[in-house]
């Protein structure tokens, strides 16, 4: 397959994974949730079940975009550096299985509030509260992996130059600012909100970055070399 047109396919992928994540973290999560307030939250779930049930759609399609926007970036990564894409590859589906995981609790908090049968001790309030914090607790968790594979995905960028240098440096900063945002808010649970996303905005600019390149350009043709000249040197 066309080199530009892998690229462009890894690209709208990655374009699906940022969509999907925007809207249910950012949109319909917050709807739904209400930190601190276990009975609002089980009220929104009954009163919003539609939304609810969207929600969970939407996590689903998260997953597989993220596990074919992992594979799809090994697939155009692997003749630049295997390693690299390899890495790409296995963070990807790695952080698709903490996603997986945190849909697995929110799918049971919907279950739960449907029937309040299955909640410990009756209390379907309190349940519904405690997996809806699992699930973003996974989410936290999965932020790890999320760092992880943008750090090789930078490196290629860079050692490649088949994508613009400063990206690579984007990504591979971004990267190791998600991966101490994780850590910061596991040992900081009191930890400004501020400080959490000062340290993910490197990762969102390159992300975007990188999304719009692939998209529209996809990747630069190989450097050609003289003849009798070593590329390598």
């Amino acid at each position: 397959m066309d080199t530009v047109r892998t690229a462009r396919i890894t690209g709208l992928w990655y374009l699906a994974l940022g969509i999907t994540g925007m809207l249910g973290f950012l949109l319909i999560r917050p709807r739904l949730y209400v930190a601190g307030d276990p009975d609002a939250t089980a009220a929104n779930l009954v009163e919003h079940a539609s939304l609810a049930d969207a929600g969970l759609v939407i996590e689903m399609a998260l997953v597989v975009s993220q596990v074919l926007a992992a594979l799809w970036f090994h697939r155009l990564l692997r003749d630049l550096d295997r390693f690299a894409a390899v890495a790409v590859a296995v963070f990807g589906c790695f952080n698709a299985v903490a996603i997986l995981v945190g849909a697995t609790f929110l799918w049971t908090a919907r279950t739960v509030v449907a029937d309040p049968a299955l909640a410990p001790a009756g209390d379907t309030a309190a349940t519904a509260q405690l997996l809806y914090e699992l699930a973003y607790n996974a989410w936290g968790v999965g932020a790890l992996f999320f760092g992880l594979w943008l750090i090789p995905m930078g490196y290629v960028v860079v050692t490649s130059r088949r994508w613009p240098v400063p990206l690579g440096w984007v990504l591979i900063v971004g990267g190791a600012g998600y991966l101490v945002s994780a850590f910061v808010s596991a040992s900081l649970p009191d930890a400004p909100d501020a400080l959490v996303d000062a340290l993910t905005f490197p990762a969102t600019f390159g992300e975007l970055w990188m999304l719009g390149y692939l998209v529209s350009l996809g990747i630069r043709p190989a450097a050609r070399t003289a003849p009798g000249t070593d590329a390598h040197a």
